[in-house]
């Protein structure tokens, strides 16, 4: 009797019906939408521009909110207005002292150019020098370490003791503050040159006109050129503070003259003039640097 129930059951049992496997199918994930060319556009321009400027707009707030609580500094829409009225007639000439903004800049420029352009006549060879020469490069490091930290206005005196005149004074100081610069990028650029490369000039006795042309040259020009990059800041920095001591025609004298006149509004776009001259002046030289540097490429 047993034994007939356990074979019932076990018939009972393997008739039950098997649970089937359900058959997985994978969907794919939806496409995303398309991206136009003008979407990706407009995209990177927004990231580029806008936080330039909201960074702009956070000044001119910072700017307005200090002039409600100043009486003497005025604000961006009374600045703005005159600014206005200064670029109207940036060339009008009212005599030797009294001269539009565009004369007073166009002067500052032209004792920049001719500092800078000393100093890079100057700096950029000694620097070669320098880095190929390690003897020399021991014997100039002393001086250079203690001349390089003076400040700009400190060799103005100097200046005017050697050529007894303002205008040639201030292209001295130039010269003297940008030079330093020019000649530690180019010795560092010149002392990094792999010495392999020059293992293979010297078997292959190439002349130092040839080692200079060939491997120096090519290897140290993004040195040079971010040394006359900072050259060139350090030389719009010290002619301003140059021409507001020594007077005559020039951005520098212009914003201290209208100190003395206690003219604040055009004081702010001095301040303003000479930032953005500044800041053209470092791109400009930027996009130089990047166009010969190499490592770009």
């Amino acid at each position: 009797m047993a034994a007939n129930l356990m074979l019932v059951k076990g018939v009972a049992t393997s008739m039950e019906p098997k649970p089937v496997a359900k058959s997985v199918v994978a969907v794919p994930p939806p496409e995303p939408p398309a991206r136009t060319p003008w979407a990706d556009a407009i995209r990177g321009i927004l990231s580029a521009v806008l936080p330039r400027v909201l960074g702009i707009i956070a000044l001119l707030g910072l700017w307005y909110f200090a002039a409600q609580h100043s009486a003497y500094l005025p604000g961006p829409g009374k600045t703005f207005h005159s600014a206005v009225e200064v670029f109207a007639d940036p060339f009008y000439q009212h005599g030797p002292n009294d001269q539009g903004v565009g004369w007073n800049l166009l002067a500052s420029l032209e004792r920049v150019a001719k500092g800078f352009g000393l100093a890079a006549l100057i700096g950029i060879p000694l620097g070669f020098a320098l880095g190929r020469f390690a003897s020399l490069s021991k014997a100039a490091s002393p001086i250079i370490s203690l001349l390089r930290p003076v400040s700009p206005l400190a060799w103005l005196p100097i200046g005017l003791a050697i050529f007894q005149a303002a205008n040639p004074a201030a292209i001295f100081c130039i010269f003297i503050c940008s030079v330093w610069p020019m000649i530690i990028n180019t010795a560092l650029g010149v002392a990094s040159v792999p010495q392999d490369y020059l293992n293979v000039a010297r078997v292959l006795q190439l002349s130092e006109w040839k080692v200079f042309t060939r491997i120096l040259l090519p290897a140290s020009i993004p040195y040079v050129l971010t040394g006359a990059k900072l050259a060139l800041g350090i030389a719009w920095l010290a002619i301003v503070a140059s021409e507001m001591l020594t007077g005559g025609v020039g951005i520098g004298f212009w914003l201290w003259d209208e100190w003395n006149n206690l003219n604040m509004e055009h004081i702010l776009i001095a301040i303003v003039v000479i930032g953005v001259v500044g800041l053209l002046m470092e791109q400009g030289m930027t996009a130089i640097a990047n166009r010969f540097d190499y490592r770009q490429r």
